[in-house]
């Protein structure tokens, strides 16, 4: 097939390819400069400082000493005089079991007082043997000694000054394993329980002094110590235990209460950044940083330590001196070029 063309149809037809090829042209000169786009980023310098090396612990409060109230034997309970909450002194009545079982032995006490007199008496003019005193004097010792055990069932009284943390049951309820009452003594002090690795274990000392603070009350903190480290270790979770005293004069604290336990140990020679700089990835808990030099950026995954107000402490990942970038990091990736702004 023979194909004729005009003049002005092909100066038309040359000038459209021409066009489309300026087209393509532009779009790669427009994906080249994408491709080579510098990244402008505000940047600041890693500097090392003394940072007090703190370890913090959480805890709750329990009572420094504690006593479950209930009788050495099952017995009805009359009445409790006590509700959970209260404070209690020494010595003070708190439960009061029935009584028949004391009022028989009591009974029986009196009889065998009664024949042991009789008995003693008719030995002093000569009708009796010193035999049967001896035998009446050890029946008479003998159920003494129940009555007093019984009679002491009978009515619980606190053995310390306290508040009563737990009341299980109620009156008319037969006692068994289960405490009627629970008194804690918390003050003058209470006492937390922390645990602490076995790392840690060769630094903390009993005697060393610790700063407690309680959700209860924010913003502020009571000086407390370290009374003694437990010398087994829990298998499951490879912690020792550390027992904490702190001062409760006032009877503020109570048992259940959060606390958190601070422990300073020696300073250290730390790198410290601004908290700007630190990019968490998505879907782990790593950490990384920015680290600009010579025109690109590497990505430096970091191992964080404290926060210090706006900035961090670092273990590992980022060297003093170093150029960190604090801005405009979406935009960035690992070998990425950029610029300082001005």
């Amino acid at each position: 097939m023979n194909y004729r063309y005009t003049l002005p149809t092909l100066a038309l037809m040359v000038l459209g390819m021409a066009a489309c090829g300026g087209s393509d042209d532009a779009k790669d000169r427009d994906a080249a400069q994408t491709k080579d786009e510098i990244a402008v980023i505000e940047v600041t310098t890693a500097t090392v400082q003394d940072v007090d090396q703190v370890k913090e612990y959480t805890a709750t409060v329990e009572a420094f000493n504690t006593n479950n109230i209930s009788p050495s034997s099952p017995n009805r309970i009359k009445s409790i005089t006590v509700e959970a909450g209260d404070h209690v002194s020494r010595g003070q009545t708190l439960v009061i079991m029935d009584n028949t079982n004391a009022s028989q032995l009591k009974v029986t006490l009196d009889q065998l007082e009664r024949d042991y007199n009789r008995a003693v008496q008719l030995l002093n003019i000569g009708s009796g043997t010193q035999a049967q005193v001896d035998q009446l004097k050890a029946q008479v010792d003998a159920q003494k000694t129940q009555y007093h055990n019984v009679l002491e069932n009978t009515v619980l009284k606190s053995p310390i000054t306290g508040v009563v943390t737990a009341r299980n049951q109620d009156p008319g309820d037969m006692s068994g394993s289960t405490p009627i009452l629970t008194v804690g003594q918390i003050t003058p002090s209470v006492k937390l329980i922390i645990s602490i690795t076995e790392n840690d274990r060769s630094i903390i000392k009993a005697g060393m002094s610790v700063s407690v603070s309680f959700d209860a009350f924010p913003g502020e903190t009571i000086d407390a110590s370290i009374s003694r480290i437990y010398p087994n270790i829990d298998p499951a979770t490879r912690t020792f235990q550390a027992e904490v005293i702190v001062p409760n004069r006032d009877g503020r604290l109570f048992p259940g209460m959060f606390a958190r336990v601070k422990l300073s140990r020696e300073t250290q020679r730390r790198v410290v950044i601004s908290d700007r700089a630190v990019v968490k990835q998505k879907g782990s808990g790593n950490q990384y940083v920015y680290v600009y030099k010579n025109g690109t950026v590497s990505y430096n995954k970091v191992e964080l330590g404290q926060r210090l107000g706006d900035s961090y402490e670092l273990i590992s990942g980022v060297s003093e001196g170093d150029t960190i970038v604090i801005a405009g990091q979406s935009r960035l990736n690992d070998g990425s070029k950029a610029q300082i702004k001005k």
